[in-house]
C-alpha cells in the first residue's frame, strides 16, 4: 500500500471510522437497553420488524441510487460542469423531496398492507391479533423514517463527493442518543418484560413512545448535516427543471441500481417472514429464535464493517471513480486490491475471533436484564456463523465499488440476482429442515452461502474485467491473515480456559450487575490478548498491510483533532 494510493485512503477514512466507532458504542448501549425492555421473543420482533422496515423500503425506493450512483456522477459534474455541479446537486435534492415526501405519505396510509408483505401467515391467527396490532401500530410511527432515510444518505452522500467525510459518520451519535433516552424512559415507566409479557403485544402508551422516539432519532440524525452544507460550499435552491440537463443518464444508471435493491429487497423480505415464524408459530417457547435474534446478532457482526468496510469503501469511491473516468484501469485495479487486503486485515480476525468468543459476548451484550443462560446461549450459534459470512459479505461489497465506478450497474445486478436467489432457496431450505430453535442460525447459513457465491462471482468478473486484481498476493495475503488469527483464537481459547479454571463456573459475582461486569472484564482482557498475539504473528508472518495500517492510523491520531474540529466548524 503506497502513500499515494492506500495511504490517503486510509487516512481519508480515519475521521470516519472515529464518528463510526463513536456511533457503534452508542448503539451498543443503545442494544443493551433495548434488549432488557423487550427480551428477545415475539414480544421484541413486534418492534424491531415494524422499525427495519422504513430502512427496507427506502434501499428498496432510492437506497440504490444515492449509494452506488450518486458520487461517481457529483463527481463528475463537479469536475466538467462550470458551476461545480450546483445545479445538477439542487436538481437531485429538489426531485428527492418531491419523490420521497410522497411515497412515505402513501406508505404510511397503507401500513396494514405494507405489514403484510413482512408477516408470517401466524400473525394473522386470531390468538394474536393484539401482536398484529401493536406491529401495524408501530409502523405507521415509523414509516416516516423513510423520507429522512433518504434525505441524510443524499445530503452525506453531497458531502462525500465534495470530501467532507466526518459528518455523515458522528451523525448517527444524535440518534442513538435519542434512543437511549426513549429506553430509559421506557425503562423507568413500563419496566422490563417478563414472563407472559414476552410474547404479548404493547399498549397505545408504549407504542406511542417507542415508535415516535426511533423516528425522531432519525429526523436529528439528518437534520445534523444540514448546516455542514453550507461549510462544504453548497447552497441548496429548488431547481424543477429537470428535463435535457443530465439527469437522464443518471436516472439510466439508476435503473440498474433499483433493480439490484429490488432483488436484494425481495430477499430479505423473505428472510423477514421466514424469521417471524421462529417465534410467532410457537409463541411462548422459550427456545424459539426469530426476527429479534437474527437481527441483534447481525447488527453486533457488522461492527468492524461499519468501522472498517464503510470507511475505507466511502473515501476510495471518489478516487476509483476518478480513475475510471481517466481511463486508468490497472490504477482502479491496484487502488481496489489495496483497500480490499486492507479491509480483510482487520475482518478475518475478528470472524475467527468471535468463533471463540461467542458465548462471552452474547452474555456482555444481551444478558443485563438477568435472562435465563439458555435463553441468553440462543444467541450463540447465529454470533458464530455470521463471522464467516462478513467476509465474504466484506469482498462483495466492496468489490461492487469497481463495478459502481465504472457505470457497470448492470453487471452488478445480475451478480445480485445470483447472490438473492441463493439466500431466498437456502433460507427456505434450512428453516423447513430445522426446527424453531434453530430458525436463526438457519438464516444465517443461507446469508452465508449467498454472499459466498457473490463474493467469487463478482471478484472473478471485475479481475477479468480490470486484466487483474493482484490475486496472487491476495491469496499469499490470506494465508497469512488466517494463520495469525487462528493462533489469536488459540490463545484466546487457552485464556478463556485458565480464567474459568481459576475462577469456576460457580463463582460469578452476585448481584448480577457485578456478574456483567466481571463477564465484560473476561471480555477486554482475553479480547487484548488475542489481538497482541495477532500483531506479534502478523510481524513474525511479514503482513505488511498490519503494520502499514497502524502506521498510517498512528500519523492520522496525531493530527485527527484538529482535523475534527474543522469539520466541526
Amino acid at each position: 500500500m503506497s502513500e499515494t494510493r492506500g495511504d490517503q485512503i486510509a487516512s481519508a477514512s480515519a475521521v470516519m471510522a472515529v464518528g463510526t466507532t463513536f456511533s457503534r458504542l452508542s448503539g451498543f448501549l443503545r442494544s443493551v437497553l433495548l434488549a432488557a425492555a423487550l427480551g428477545n421473543l415475539l414480544h421484541a420482533d413486534l418492534f424491531n420488524i415494524a422499525n427495519t422496515i422504513p430502512t427496507m423500503l427506502y434501499i428498496l425506493l432510492a437506497g440504490g441510487v444515492f449509494n452506488a450512483v450518486l458520487v461517481p456522477q457529483l463527481v463528475r459534474t463537479m469536475k466538467n460542469d462550470a458551476d461545480g455541479g450546483t445545479a445538477y446537486a439542487n436538481r437531485i435534492v429538489t426531485f428527492a423531496i418531491l419523490f420521497l415526501g410522497a411515497v412515505t405519505i402513501l406508505l404510511v396510509v397503507a401500513a396494514p398492507w405494507v405489514m403484510r408483505l413482512f408477516l408470517g401467515p401466524a400473525y394473522y391467527e386470531p390468538e394474536l391479533a393484539t401482536q398484529r396490532d401493536s406491529v401495524i401500530d408501530f409502523a405507521r410511527y415509523c414509516l416516516p423514517q423513510v423520507f429522512f432515510y433518504g434525505m441524510f444518505v443524499l445530503v452525506g452522500q453531497i458531502l462525500n463527493a465534495r470530501g467532507r467525510f466526518g459528518p455523515m459518520m458522528w451523525a448517527p451519535i444524535a440518534n442513538n442518543a435519542i434512543s437511549i433516552v426513549v429506553l430509559v424512559t421506557y425503562l423507568v415507566i413500563f419496566g422490563t418484560a417478563e414472563g407472559a409479557a414476552l410474547c404479548a403485544g404493547f399498549t397505545p402508551g408504549q407504542e406511542l413512545l417507542l415508535g415516535l422516539g426511533s423516528t425522531l432519532g432519525i429526523v436529528a440524525q439528518f437534520a445534523i448535516l444540514i448546516p455542514y452544507l453550507r461549510a462544504a460550499g453548497f447552497r441548496f435552491s429548488p431547481r424543477f427543471d429537470f428535463r435535457h440537463v443530465g439527469l437522464a443518464h443518471t436516472f439510466k444508471l439508476g435503473v440498474w441500481a433499483v433493480l439490484f435493491v429490488i432483488v436484494n429487497q425481495l430477499a430479505y423480505t423473505v428472510v423477514v417472514r421466514l424469521a417471524s415464524s421462529g417465534t410467532a408459530v410457537g409463541c411462548g417457547a422459550s427456545q424459539g429464535t426469530g426476527y429479534t435474534v437474527y437481527a441483534y446478532t447481525f447488527l453486533l457482526v457488522m461492527v468492524p464493517h461499519s468501522i472498517i468496510t464503510v470507511s475505507l469503501a466511502t473515501a476510495a469511491l471518489p478516487p476509483l471513480s476518478r480513475r475510471a473516468a481517466d481511463g486508468d484501469l490497472p490504477g482502479l485495479a491496484r487502488l481496489l486490491a489495496n483497500t480490499l487486503r486492507t479491509a480483510l486485515v482487520v475482518i478475518i480476525p475478528f470472524a475467527v475471533l468471535l468463533a471463540v468468543l461467542a458465548p462471552r459476548l452474547a452474555e456482555v451484550v444481551w444478558g443485563w436484564n438477568g435472562e435465563a443462560a439458555d435463553t441468553i446461549q440462543l444467541y450463540v450459534p447465529s454470533l458464530r456463523l455470521f463471522g464467516l459470512g462478513l467476509v465474504f459479505f466484506t469482498v462483495h461489497y466492496l468489490v461492487l465499488r469497481g463495478f459502481y465506478a465504472l457505470e457497470l450497474n448492470r453487471t452488478v445486478f445480475v451478480i445480485q440476482c445470483a447472490v438473492a436467489l441463493t439466500n431466498v432457496l437456502a433460507a427456505i431450505t434450512l428453516v423447513r429442515a430445522t426446527d424453531a430453535e434453530h430458525t436463526a442460525p438457519a438464516l444465517v447459513l443461507a446469508y452465508t452461502a449467498s454472499y459466498a457465491v457473490g463474493a467469487l462471482t463478482s471478484y472473478a468478473v471485475l479481475r477479468r474485467r480490470l486484466g487483474g486484481l493482484e490475486t496472487r498476493r491476495l491469496v499469499r495475503f490470506l494465508i497469512r491473515v488466517v494463520l495469525a488469527g487462528g493462533f489469536a483464537a488459540l490463545a484466546a481459547r487457552g485464556l478463556l480456559a485458565l480464567v474459568d479454571a481459576a475462577v469456576g463456573s460457580e463463582a460469578a459475582p452476585d448481584p448480577h450487575f457485578l456478574a456483567q461486569l466481571a463477564s465484560l472484564g473476561v471480555v477486554a482482557l482475553v479480547g487484548c490478548a488475542a489481538v497482541a498475539v495477532f500483531l506479534g504473528a502478523a510481524r513474525v508472518l511479514r503482513i505488511t498491510e498490519v503494520s502499514e495500517l497502524l502506521a498510517v492510523t498512528m500519523r492520522r491520531d496525531r493530527r485527527s483533532a484538529g482535523q475534527i474540529r474543522e469539520e466541526s466548524t
